[in-house]
């Protein structure tokens, strides 16, 4: 006896898919995409390093797409900035100096400058068109910050800088977009360039990465950056958050070589007196509770870095991008 075959309107095919109009579809899997409907394409910009777009769409109002990624939303786009912020920079007790790898947006910077202690913020970004590109029109992600006195921006390889400079600092942040084969950041993904990254940073620093996502169809990248980092620094934590216009978790790393700042010890009261008194303004993401419970993975993530024996060096580089079919 065969089973009868039947419809379901829920089962679509390829043709009747998506509704009518313009869609950005990012495929995570050959089965599984994700898809915003665009309004409009706002504006664009090719430069030598990557292609960038601005679209309006449905649900996340202003998306900024790199290479074809979503890289962040109006709607959401302080979920990630917030959390890749705020864990190092209340964690400090005193931080002084900023670096920013990458931050094109210049949302990252933004964040950083909402303490009233930071003094000095260095932003290193390959793509002077990005730049450029933001700064005009991308106001409610920047809120201004590129014009702030504390910010030095800098259009040039983060990874010269690093190498270069004599200067310190107490928060480092990298703010790269994915290590896609030929494009500009792969390289600062690799053993070697964390190795001299720590020698600028100050006694008692914190350095934070993003660290791609966080789903179990794509978790190749955290793990491999995790043990590149623990080579390096002797504490690094893992903790993620979900980003709605990435459909997905994503991820962070928070290495120190300071005890007192180690994951474990971070403390949602502390934090949160940290940003009572030094913010100036509130935030809407995080808090000590959200930035303490965001370190705690489930064991399926846990049991997956633990497997991994994937190190990133120059000789052997990890590339990786969301939008893989």
């Amino acid at each position: 006896m065969t089973a009868k075959k039947r419809k379901f309107d829920w089962i679509k095919s390829s043709g009747s898919l998506l509704p009518g109009g313009d869609w950005f579809v990012e495929f995570f899997t050959p089965g599984e995409l994700h898809a915003h409907r665009a309004l409009k394409v706002l504006e664009t910009s090719s430069t030598a390093f990557q292609e960038a777009a601005l679209i309006k769409t449905h649900t996340f109002g202003k998306v900024l797409v790199l290479d074809g990624e979503t890289q962040s939303s109006q709607y959401d786009e302080a979920f990630y900035h917030e959390s890749l912020v705020y864990p190092a920079l209340l964690a400090h007790r005193a931080p002084r100096t900023a670096l920013i790898l990458g931050g094109g947006e210049g949302a990252t910077a933004r964040d950083i400058l909402n303490d009233r202690g930071i003094g000095r913020v260095v932003m290193a970004d390959i793509d002077y068109n990005i730049l450029r590109f933001a700064e005009k029109h991308l106001d409610t992600w920047h809120r201004g910050s590129f014009s702030d006195p504390r910010l030095r921006l800098l259009a040039q390889d983060a990874k010269k800088f690093v190498f270069n400079t004599a200067q310190k600092f107490d928060l480092v942040y990298s703010d790269l977009p994915s290590p896609v084969e030929g494009g500009p950041a792969y390289s600062l993904y690799t053993l070697e360039f964390y190795r001299r990254m720590k020698k600028i940073m100050s006694p008692g620093s914190v350095f934070t990465v993003q660290a791609g996502p966080g789903t179990p169809l794509q978790f190749e990248l955290h793990p491999a950056i995790y043990n590149t980092l623990r080579k390096v620094f002797r504490f690094v934590g893992s903790y993620s958050a979900f980003i709605p216009s990435y459909d997905m978790p994503w991820t962070f790393l928070y290495c120190t070589d300071d005890p007192a700042k180690a994951p474990a010890r971070l403390d949602a009261a502390a934090l949160d007196r940290a940003a009572r008194t030094r913010l100036k303004r509130p935030l809407r993401f995080s808090d000590g509770e959200t930035i303490t419970g965001a370190f705690s993975l489930p064991k399926y993530y846990r049991d997956r870095i633990k497997a991994s024996r994937a190190v990133i060096t120059e000789a052997r580089p990890m590339f990786f991008s969301t939008s893989q079919h």
